[in-house]
């Protein structure tokens, strides 16, 4: 954890998690070191902070290279931990960073649906299938997340549910070869874990 990022989780974490009404179970289940992708369904921009604040490590992400068009936003989100990619272009420069910090040891942060879906049951909502390419390059375990709240809409002071399942390895979600077929398998099978963390 950077020193900026560590100053800003001890000063803001409290406030988030209150503004925010995080309620966080399975903490257990956080890796407290190695290399990690945590992967997480996608109701909200706000989605970021609030994995920021439920996990204990600090959360390497991507943000859309728009963003770095602004110099303070640019300063302010790189000090943060996160790093550029080039939407819908097969970003091979985010992949390879991607592939680097997991290899230092860092939790990197993904969402398997590619893109927000405000307002909309997770389990109805399509799948990409990086996440599986990324997985099997890095040999990393994942780390399954799943952000629940009302009508899964994030609504300040309205409860949001963070439960943290347990991290899914190498071993078990196992890609026999590199091919688009295993990619959409494996995919499918790890938001599966996040989408039956799901209460109804």
């Amino acid at each position: 954890m950077t020193k900026f990022y560590a100053w800003a989780y001890k000063c803001f974490r409290p406030l988030v998690m209150k503004i925010f009404n995080i309620h966080i179970t399975g903490s257990e289940n956080e890796l407290p070191e190695g290399g990690c992708l945590v992967c997480a369904n996608h109701i909200s921009n706000f989605d970021v902070i609030v994995l920021a604040a439920a996990l204990k490590r600090q959360l390497r992400y991507l943000a859309k290279a728009e963003l770095y068009r602004v110099p303070i936003l640019r300063r302010l989100i790189r000090a943060l931990g996160a790093f550029p990619i080039k939407r819908g272009s097969g970003d091979v420069g985010a992949i390879k960073t991607t592939l680097r910090l997991l290899e230092q040891g860092e939790m990197v942060g993904y969402y398997p649906q590619g893109t927000r879906h405000i307002g909309v049951d997770p389990r109805t909502t399509p799948v990409k299938h990086g996440i599986a390419m990324i997985a099997s390059r890095a040999k990393v375990p994942v780390l399954p997340v799943c952000i629940q709240t009302k009508n899964y809409r994030i609504v300040p002071f309205r409860r949001i549910d963070v439960r943290i399942g347990k991290p899914i390895y190498p071993e078990e979600y196992g890609i026999a070869a590199r091919t688009p077929e295993e990619y959409k398998r494996v995919s499918e099978y790890i938001f599966k874990k996040i989408t039956e963390m799901i209460e109804d």
